[in-house]
């Protein structure tokens, strides 16, 4: 019964294309953050891998909430701005429709994709951190690991924005790839 609901104020909203969106951005975001992060750890030299888990996953917490928090401060508003120009269209208020329930639960949708986004591919990111940090051993330094890990998501992230967009999958993946390897050039180069 639920999932219906949520299937018909989708229908009516249609914000697929907003959430599809804000998956990606966070999501890319996440990733090039926890790059970021690491790889200063990296150029740091020795440091503690405790240190490493919590400023990553501290990292993680705050680009969740900053994208939970900013996608329904914003789809609020739009969503609201949205069922005014409709009420003023049909000269009657909507209150009770399917369109209010809408403008109230949509915003929720959005911003769980938008918060969840960073958070979770910040989690996956982390998993070479918890696997060293409980003693399962790695064949490679457990930042390494990750960065790697990191490195393939940007790649996968810009792999789907290719097919989205109708290019060619490889060289749009290839792009993203090109911006987190200059972003690991300028931290190396600064530390």
């Amino acid at each position: 019964m639920l999932l219906n609901q949520i299937k018909a104020l989708l229908k009516i909203s249609r914000p697929q294309e907003i959430m599809r969106r804000y998956f990606v951005v966070n999501g890319y975001d996440g990733a090039l953050t926890m790059l970021g992060l690491l790889m200063g750890f990296h150029v740091s030299g020795d440091v503690e891998l405790a240190v490493v888990i919590t400023s990553c996953l501290a990292a993680a917490l705050a680009l969740g909430m900053s994208g939970l928090s900013s996608a329904y401060i914003s789809e609020v508003a739009e969503q609201r701005h949205a069922l005014a120009q409709l009420e003023k269209a049909m000269v009657s208020s909507l209150e009770e429709s399917r369109h209010a329930r809408a403008a109230v639960w949509v915003p929720w949708l959005v911003a769980l994709v938008n918060g969840l986004s960073p958070l979770l591919v910040a989690l996956i990111i982390m998993t070479p951190l918890w696997l060293a940090r409980n003693d399962l051993l790695l064949t490679i330094s457990p930042l390494s690991a990750a960065m790697a890990i990191a490195l393939a998501i940007v790649f996968l992230f810009g792999v789907f924005l290719g097919r989205v967009g109708g290019t060619f999958w490889l060289w749009s993946g290839l792009q993203s790839l090109l911006v987190a390897l200059v972003t690991l050039g300028l931290i190396y180069w600064l530390g």
